[in-house]
């Protein structure tokens, strides 16, 4: 009865829009709606209420479900009423043991007045300029030089440049790699042709006041300029410090969980990895990166500890009120709008938008989770040297 009376109302609304020839909008006759439109709309109300029904029985009993329900019409029901069952997945009980028992290496590392000076020479380096050599002056390290060659570029070209001058010829013997990717050559020895055109020496800035104006430095001086890359590396240092820290802290949280893993959560995340590998394939121009034959078991493991770890976690913060507090959400925000040119655009940039204070939320309560394990774990630290974690994938 509940269904036929809201299948009735929808096609008395339907029928004030439908269009039909012979007929002004609105005065459709119902018999013509019905028998067009019937169907669908019975079989949308069907589905409305079942999901009611559905939704009304699992939280009576006060069930988490995990994923979509499989739903089939119940066999013997009468015709008076439409009785279901349905088959479907629970969150899991989450079993989290003695963090104290964990142990987790904890990392740090310092930014020394070495690391400024190799990122002054990389920034004198990104603002070089070029200028061409006399002709009787010989290739060297550093200069951009010109060359017509036969043959496919390989790194053994630098080699047999240096030390050539403009117009000079050189042939010479090259083995190619077992792995090379050109089949046909690869174990192989060649001899190419190489002929300079050009050769023009670098010219590096000098690190003055100049220098440190063009780079945007207020005071426009060397110590300035020193002092903010020292504070620009030391925030790099804190984040990849962070993300090396959370990944030690998250796996030993993983080793103490004990957990079933719910099939409907991983095949959701494996669908949306596979999704993700397809829109990485459009962003870099891949044809018909749609249709690309992505087999879903590759992103398995990687769903499966996803899933894994984010029920451990929501567990941690519910039972130890790990929620990401106001204050620590404006905080993180301001921190990251240090690094921009107008801090305050960016951090309204993100309280303007939900979708990117939820990003926000969870980095910080991933964060708390991280403080949490490495105040229970049996922590042994390490000091890395600065090249070795900037060389690491943050």
């Amino acid at each position: 009865a509940d269904i036929n009376s809201e299948v009735e109302t929808r096609l008395k609304k339907l029928a004030r829009t439908v269009k039909a020839d012979g007929f002004r909008p609105g005065k459709v006759p119902m018999s013509f709606v019905a028998q067009r439109y019937g169907a669908s709309v019975q079989y949308e109300v069907v589905n409305d209420k079942l999901g009611e029904a559905f939704a009304a029985a699992a939280n009576e009993a006060q069930l988490r479900v995990a994923g979509m329900p499989r739903i089939a019409q119940k066999d013997g029901a009468s015709d008076a009423e439409l009785a279901f069952d349905a088959t479907f997945e629970v969150y899991p009980e989450v079993k989290i043991g003695d963090l104290a028992e964990a142990e987790v290496e904890r990392v740090n590392a310092e930014v020394t007045e070495e690391a400024i000076d190799k990122t002054v020479e990389i920034l004198r380096k990104q603002r070089r300029s070029f200028a061409q050599r006399a002709a009787a002056d010989a290739a060297a390290d550093g200069d951009r030089v010109t060359i017509d060659f036969e043959g496919q570029m390989l790194k053994e070209f630098e080699d047999a440049v240096r030390g050539m001058k403009v117009g000079e010829s050189k042939t010479f013997p090259l083995a190619f790699p077992e792995d090379y990717h050109g089949k046909d050559v690869a174990g192989k020895e060649a001899d190419f042709l190489v002929t300079v055109k050009k050769i023009e020496a670098q010219h590096l800035p000098e690190v003055n006041e100049a220098f440190a104006k063009s780079l945007g430095i207020k005071e426009g001086t060397v110590e300035g300029l020193r002092a903010d890359i020292k504070k620009n590396l030391e925030r790099e240092v804190k984040f990849r410090v962070l993300a090396r820290n959370k990944a030690a802290a998250m796996d030993a949280l993983l080793t103490k969980a004990e957990l079933d893993l719910p099939k409907a959560l991983i095949e959701g995340e494996t669908e949306r990895l596979v999704e993700g590998a397809r829109e990485d394939l459009k962003k870099r121009g891949i044809k018909d990166a749609d249709k690309a034959p992505i087999p879903a078991e590759l992103f398995t493991p990687q769903a499966e500890r996803r899933v894994r770890l984010g029920l451990v976690v929501a567990e941690l913060v519910r039972a130890n009120n790990l929620q990401a507090k106001p204050e620590q959400l404006q905080a993180h925000i301001e921190e990251i709008s240090q690094s921009y040119e107008k801090p305050a655009e960016v951090v309204r940039w993100y309280l303007s938008d939900r979708q990117r204070m939820a990003e926000v939320e969870a980095i910080v309560i991933e964060n708390n989770v991280t403080e949490f394990v490495l105040g229970k774990a049996k922590l042994s630290d390490k000091l890395l040297p600065f090249d070795e974690l900037m060389a690491s994938a943050a």
